[in-house]
């Protein structure tokens, strides 16, 4: 593998695939850069922390020689769309200026967390609470509907009052049924974050009441909807198990 880059930006899906790639780049022994400065590699998946934190250490060891830095992005395909994504970034302070300078190309939000591993701490915060409340607005939604409430006007109330949230507002689930539930952010990847979470969460004591059964929600939509849009949630509800 040779890499003449500066900066390698890396988003995989998974951390068994961050740690193939990491290990493949560390066998390869990269050539150090011209000018003497660190390759900087930006790592922009959703994974473990503790497998983060080891392939910090590998980046940093002699075969790489490099800086590592984990920056898992907010904002969904709504906002790769747009160029609005917000970078959870975890990093020394000194290096911020260099990681924003890449970074600023594609978000509009350079949020530092703290150090390494920090950035996804936050990530795996912020998409439990994504899981959770897509789940409420499904059910919310739903039961407008059972009582007779015109879906429009119910998201309407939803959003000029106290349960208004990222996915009343901008990923409502009535609004992605005229679509199929197609595109978006899949229900898989939500499943994957969520369990991500419960992991962080029972290595570090965390108690997360609602996430044994959120999973077992995003568990049986994907078993019966596949990989669409994890607000396909709704549909489900309304069909029944």
């Amino acid at each position: 593998m040779r890499l003449c880059k500066e900066t390698i930006i890396t988003m995989l899906p998974e951390p068994v695939h961050v740690a193939s790639v990491f290990k493949a780049i560390a066998d390869s022994q990269p050539a150090p850069l011209p000018s003497g400065r660190k390759r900087l590699f930006v790592d922009s998946s959703t994974i473990d922390i503790s497998t983060s934190l080891s392939t910090s250490r590998l980046v940093s060891s002699a075969s790489i020689s490099g800086t590592f830095v984990d920056a898992p992005v907010s904002g969904g395909v709504v906002g790769a769309s747009a160029g609005t994504l917000a970078f959870l970034v975890g990093c020394p302070p000194e290096l911020l200026d260099r990681v924003g300078a890449v970074l600023s190309h594609m978000g509009k939000r350079i949020l530092h967390c703290g150090g390494p591993g920090a950035g996804l701490a936050g990530k795996l915060a912020n998409n439990y609470l994504l899981a959770i409340s897509n789940i409420a607005v499904a059910e919310a939604m739903n039961l407008g509907a059972k009582l007779g409430l015109d879906s429009k006007v119910l998201k309407d109330v939803i959003n000029s009052s106290s349960g208004k949230c990222w996915a009343s507002e901008i990923n409502n689930p009535v609004d992605n049924e005229t679509k199929d539930f197609a595109g978006g952010f899949g229900t898989p990847l939500m499943l994957k974050d969520l369990r991500l979470a419960v992991k962080a969460a029972q290595e570090s004591d965390a108690r997360l009441e609602m996430a044994e059964r959120a999973e077992k929600v995003y568990q049986e939509v994907v078993e019966r909807e596949g990989v669409k849009d994890f607000s396909v949630v709704y549909k489900w509800l309304k069909e029944g198990r």
